[in-house]
């Protein structure tokens, strides 16, 4: 007998339940905050939305169908199956987070603060979950980008894997472009977008480079890159500074003590490259599987 589906809420704590953590009681936060200047008024209200949202998409839910939970803090340890629905109850950033943790799950995006978030990612209303779990079918796919270290060790990100320098200090390494190009750097790293990655970090360099570069759309195979800040000296070049992929991959083998890839802004989940390693950068296999 086939087991009904399984719906896996996605959540992280809001800023009120982490001032509660830090402070004990919600009196010593108040005066914590009003020192500062903010009022926990406006923090207990967002915790109420987010509650609300969280509540209704639990109730959304059929009775007959199975039901998980898990915390943003703990994704990483959370075993996914092949047939979950996934619902992210937050802001889009949650949504980037979970996905390098999936392979083909339907993603539904829930936006529990209507016009404060971007609602890049998560697009839907609590209100419209019941609907929306017997359409998981309708789907659009987001590129995401791969990292891979010639030890064999991986890591997926939605928005951009960063290479260089953990504290953002000059990185040194060799970069292998396409077509054969390569050139000695010393920069403040350098990112591999894709097209949702593109409305992000990625935008800010491109907009202050002014790059004549076109960016990607979300569900676009190709992806872009960026050297941040390099630096021209007699041993290290600045010609290969952006680009894009087109099913092919850049390399990067590092000439320096230690440096690190990591994906979507986490740093705490980083891969670590020393001396003579390479890491190589490309489209990844796996694609974000968002409901519409």
């Amino acid at each position: 007998m086939s087991l009904t589906p399984r719906v896996v809420v996605v959540h992280r704590r809001t800023e009120y339940d982490e001032l509660l953590a830090t402070h004990g009681t919600r009196g010593q936060a108040a005066f914590f905050l009003g020192t500062r200047g903010r009022d926990i008024a406006e923090l207990e209200e967002r915790h109420r939305l987010t509650q609300r949202a969280l509540e209704a998409a639990t109730a959304a839910v059929p009775v007959d169908w199975r039901r998980g939970s898990v915390e943003r803090a703990d994704v990483s340890r959370f075993l996914f199956s092949p047939d979950d629905v996934v619902v992210v109850v937050g802001q889009d950033g949650l949504v980037a987070n979970v996905a390098k943790y999936l392979d083909g799950q339907p993603v539904i995006g829930i936006d529990p603060e209507p016009g404060r978030n971007a609602g890049v990612l998560v697009t839907h209303a609590a209100a419209d979950l019941g609907d929306l779990l017997r359409a998981t079918d309708r789907v659009t796919e987001r590129t995401m980008v791969a990292a891979e270290l010639d030890d064999g060790q991986r890591l997926l990100a939605l928005n951009e894997v960063f290479v260089g320098h953990p504290s953002h200090q000059t990185a040194r390494y060799e970069l292998h472009a396409a077509g054969g190009a390569s050139e000695a750097q010393a920069s403040s790293g350098l990112i591999v977008a894709s097209g949702t990655g593109a409305t992000g970090w990625c935008r800010s360099i491109w907009r202050e480079r002014g790059s004549s570069l076109a960016l990607p759309a979300p569900s676009d195979p190709r992806l872009v890159w960026f050297v941040r800040e390099a630096w021209p000296s007699p041993a290290t070049g600045v010609t290969l500074t952006e680009g894009e992929l087109v099913g092919d991959e850049l390399a990067l083998t590092v000439q320096s003590d230690r440096l690190v890839a990591f994906g979507d802004g986490i740093e705490a989940d980083a891969l670590t490259l020393t001396w003579g390693q390479t890491v190589r950068l490309r489209r990844a296999e796996r694609a974000l599987r968002l409901v519409v």
